[in-house]
């Protein structure tokens, strides 16, 4: 099979109609080009710091969501192992550690390949899926850094569903 390089027009930039759903939710935004865009979203736990890029050369729009967690050197063998057993239990996206940074992200990308063009319910859908994992993992990061637990500790306190009312 034979891989043909090409340049598609698009209709529309995918950055575009994300910075139009940043402005539509009054959401804190820097657009640092035609191509990136980072968004300061607020969560339950923390804040996330959500990056789109478009990049062309993949024919894909790449999500990127942070938070404000450092991952102590002593404890990033551990938060490996965490990332690991999340990334099983996930069917969109996946979490990255970057080990000399100590940082944990949540990345996923929206293929348009062939000159697809991105809709404002697609994009809004990435975000959705990033800030909904970071939201259910968040509290299993924290137990692995901060409360010395074990990975497998840690994801069954932070997945621990209530039932009923007090």
């Amino acid at each position: 099979m034979a891989f043909v390089d090409f340049e598609t027009d698009r209709l529309t930039n995918p950055v575009d109609i994300v910075e139009t759903i940043a402005s539509s939710n009054d959401w804190s935004f820097d657009r640092s080009g035609d191509h990136e865009i980072t968004i300061s979203v607020d969560g339950r736990w923390t804040d996330y710091h959500v990056s789109y890029t478009w990049m062309s050369d993949l024919e894909a729009l790449h999500l990127a969501c942070a938070f404000d967690l450092k991952v102590p050197e002593r404890r990033v063998r551990e938060a490996a192992e965490l990332v690991a057993r999340i990334n099983e239990q996930l069917w969109v996206g996946h979490f990255d550690m970057w080990v000399k940074e100590g940082v944990v992200i949540f990345r996923q990308a929206l293929p348009l390949a062939g000159g697809a063009e991105a809709s404002q319910r697609q994009c809004e859908a990435l975000l959705e899926f990033a800030v909904e994992a970071c939201e259910r993992y968040f509290q299993a990061f924290q137990f692995v850094c901060w409360a010395g637990k074990s990975a497998e500790e840690a994801l069954e306190a932070a997945l621990f569903d209530t039932v009923g009312e007090a």
